[in-house]
């Protein structure tokens, strides 16, 4: 691990844009029809407790990453393979992060260069960041978080300038139930984004205050939840449930519909550098962690020269995860996908669990040789 220490401050900002990153890109929430926005909600409060659950983890283990101290609570045998598992699931989500955003900028924009030619740019540019350590991303987070409420601020003020917001569009509220809703949380909301947190346990012994940690997560995936449960109302209310559901890149198609007094338009370049802000951290952050997880893993004295490598393997990844754009989405929200994501992002709350036996019986067995002595 590099000798850094980040702020709690710089950590919330990097929760911040790690929750947003894809999921403005993708949508949320498409299965619950009119009542998206209550399965995001619901998935915020699944969140906050997983992320207090990894939180708890951590506090066992305050100044090493995950694959550090797994070995001393399953053991040396486990060791490998638990690393290895956690180092390709950073990897795979990594380079579906990366593919999410390389197909928005085509159809967003540049619609006839090569989809490699856009991630290639985009990777090169978080192998850099990477290469200069985190604590270089984490500034670059702060420095970043005010742009971010700088351009979604007056985004929504226009939307709701120009008229276009139209709230019988949530109506009726449950129409079928609590049936979609839930179902729609336990299949992907739970997971996706929220459940992704469990890539900090790699980044929370940076932190120089882990006294709170435990609040400064909370509070970031709070507000996360709330800015993603407004961008699907705003959604919802300016392009209705059938454009909703159909739209590839939802929030795009409401940007795209803003026009202020005839003038006041086309502000979809605006949008792009708010979800780029967003895709290049989320893919940072598990790029760092596959970098210090392989190092811890291996031996090496120097992630530094895993970056290259990595950077090129996720990369291709990316390009080779799916033929087309809606193929890679029908894989996403399939219930492979499901799979994939339950074992990484649970079983921390099996290894919290084991640590605190541990722990109960090495202070019984200190206890009792005091008492003896």
């Amino acid at each position: 691990m590099e000798n850094i220490k980040i702020s709690t401050k710089q950590l919330f900002f990097l929760i911040i844009f790690f929750e947003h990153g894809s999921a403005l890109v993708v949508g949320l929430g498409g299965g619950a029809d009119r009542d998206a926005w209550i399965a995001v909600l619901l998935g915020m409060f699944s969140g906050i407790c997983l992320f207090f659950l990894y939180d708890r983890l951590h506090k066992y283990y305050p100044d090493e990453p995950l694959t550090s101290y797994v070995p001393k609570i399953l053991g040396s045998f486990l060791e490998r393979i638990v690393a290895v598992m956690y180092l390709v699931y950073f990897i795979y989500i990594s380079a579906r992060v990366l593919r999410d955003f390389g197909e928005f900028l085509i159809a967003f924009s540049y619609v006839d260069t090569p989809l490699f030619i856009i991630s290639m740019l985009m990777m090169i540019t978080i192998v850099y960041a990477v290469y200069k350590g985190f604590e270089v991303i984490a500034r670059t987070g702060e420095l970043f978080f005010s742009l971010l409420y700088f351009l979604a601020i007056p985004g929504f003020i226009l939307i709701i300038a120009s008229g276009l917001v139209d709230l019988s569009n949530l109506k009726p509220i449950l129409e079928n139930g609590w049936k979609p809703v839930l179902k729609t949380l336990v299949t992907s909301m739970i997971y996706f984004p929220f459940g992704e947190m469990v890539v900090f346990l790699m980044l929370l012994p940076y932190l120089n205050d882990k006294s709170k940690s435990t609040i400064t997560g909370i509070l970031a995936i709070l507000l996360s939840g709330i800015n993603l449960m407004l961008t699907i109302v705003i959604n919802l209310s300016v392009l209705g449930l059938d454009l909703f559901e159909r739209s590839q890149f939802p929030l795009l198609g409401t940007i795209q519909r803003i026009e202020v007094a005839d003038f006041l338009e086309r502000l979809d370049v605006f949008f792009m550098v708010y979800l780029i802000l967003g895709g290049f951290f989320k893919i940072s952050i598990f790029f760092y962690a596959v970098l210090i997880g392989t190092a811890e893993l291996f031996k090496f004295k120097d992630y530094k020269k895993l970056t290259y490598p990595f950077g090129i393997l996720i990369l291709l990844l990316s390009m080779s995860i799916a033929s087309s754009y809606p193929e890679h989405i029908k894989e996403g929200t399939g219930h492979n996908i499901i799979m994939i994501h339950i074992v990484p992002q649970m079983l921390p709350l099996l290894l919290l669990v084991i640590a605190y036996i541990q722990k109960k019986i090495r202070k019984n067995k200190e206890h009792k040789s005091t008492r003896l002595s």
